[in-house]
């Protein structure tokens, strides 16, 4: 899995690519969102558009980072999921912890209706 980040209006996009299974990728996400807090960036949106796949540990770490984000006052949005990724959100039931969005423009843009 691959990860990159840029900043867009007044939120930073978190592209996840490949497969998102956890492991010391979790560990990246998890450093790369404890960065992002340190600078005071708060609002991050999840882009799923290049996630083939995604298991139980890569659904820990979103868990891990919308816990980080919102211990840390922020908030972790999801865009874009794929039919597969977004069938299991509804599965865990996870769904309803997470806001999701067709776009990553809408979801950029859900913040500045805070």
């Amino acid at each position: 899995m691959t990860i990159k980040h840029y900043e867009k209006y007044n939120a930073v996009v978190i592209e996840l690519k490949g497969n998102v299974m956890g492991g010391p990728d979790a560990q990246k996400f998890s450093d790369l969102l404890h960065k992002l807090l340190d600078e005071g960036k708060k609002n991050i949106v999840v882009d799923l558009s290049e996630c083939k796949f995604m298991n139980s540990s890569g659904l820990g770490m979103l868990i891990s980072g919308y816990t980080t984000m919102k211990n840390g006052g922020g908030n972790l949005k999801l865009a874009n999921a794929t039919e597969k990724i977004e069938s299991l959100l509804v599965i865990t039931k996870l769904i309803t912890i997470f806001e999701h969005y067709n776009s990553v423009e809408e979801a950029v843009n859900s913040y500045s209706k805070n």
